[in-house]
């Protein structure tokens, strides 16, 4: 079994550096197609490139990956895109939130894990062109395995055609593997990315996943695969339709009054953040998501 994972983490960890590959050289292309509108001056963009590492307690290789970052572009004010495998030990904190969310059994004796994934933050220029927030990832214990991630749509404008081509795109993806995952994992999105203390949803939903296990762990790789393909699809038609867009101050006022909800989300809220500083992972990568201006009102 250990050596079937073995290869199995080998495989997870080498499509979420795929599709980190795709989604650059996506965004890198959007930015050379800016050529018009109010950002047209500026240099195209491209991501920095940065190796991350993680150390464990006695200073042992434990992981890392890359953060690529892109600030300043025609299109993208700041976009993070993230690609990681880690590996270790969980502390006590980090084995109870996991003990209370799936009641492992073993996990205090044995409290090595493994987690491989790509997550990426796109705030942009023009406040018509959406936000968006997308990961996907692999966690295994000795005891246990699962996927998770999804991606979702934060206008601070929003338009009613946009949201729903976004989630078309999504349940075409989903539906390849049965077409009770579309309404389920849009249920749950609609519940996560909810901001209790400012009652209200962060953004207009997308599909998120957590703790995905079947058992059949060939065919729920395949559908986290899709849940990734399915991003782009969805995404950059939004982008080409509005990145020429007029805006006004006013506009730009409404989006920075947007990201500080955003930031107030993920750094109250996000199990992804939490897990991140928790492990010990680079504290830039984990926080990459904040927005590059925010402001509260």
């Amino acid at each position: 079994m250990t050596e079937q994972f073995d290869d199995r983490k080998i495989r997870a960890s080498a499509w979420f550096r795929e599709l980190r590959d795709q989604i650059v050289a996506a965004f890198e292309a959007l930015e050379d197609r800016q050529t018009g509108g109010a950002t047209a001056h500026l240099p195209a963009g491209r991501f920095e490139v940065t190796e991350t590492k993680r150390a464990s307690e006695d200073g042992s290789d434990a992981g890392g990956g890359l953060m690529s970052v892109m600030r300043g572009g025609r299109v993208f004010e700041k976009i993070g895109v993230n690609v990681s495998t880690v590996h270790g030990t969980l502390g006590e904190r980090a084995q109870a939130a996991m003990a209370a969310r799936k009641g492992i059994p073993g996990m205090k004796d044995d409290p090595r894990f493994w987690a491989s994934g790509i997550s990426l933050v796109a705030h942009m220029q023009n406040p018509h062109a959406p936000a968006v927030h997308m990961n996907t990832r692999m966690f295994w214990t000795p005891h246990a395995w699962w996927f998770g991630g999804g991606s979702d749509l934060n206008p601070c404008i929003e338009y009613d055609e946009d949201t729903a081509q976004f989630h078309s795109v999504q349940k075409e993806h989903c539906d390849r593997h049965g077409d009770e995952h579309y309404p389920r994992l849009k249920a749950w999105a609609d519940e996560y990315f909810y901001v209790p203390h400012r009652g209200r949803a962060r953004g207009v939903g997308g599909i998120f996943v957590d703790d995905y296990c079947t058992g059949d762990w060939e065919a729920d790789f395949a559908f986290i695969q899709d849940i990734g393909r399915a991003f782009l699809p969805a995404y950059v038609p939004l982008v080409d339709k509005r990145r020429d867009t007029d805006w006004t101050d006013a506009d730009k006022d409404t989006q920075l009054v947007h990201r500080g909800l955003y930031a107030e989300y993920n750094l109250v809220y996000d199990r992804g953040t939490k897990f991140g500083l928790e492990t010990g992972h680079d504290a830039n990568a984990v926080l990459m998501s904040l927005p590059p201006l925010a402001k509260w009102v």
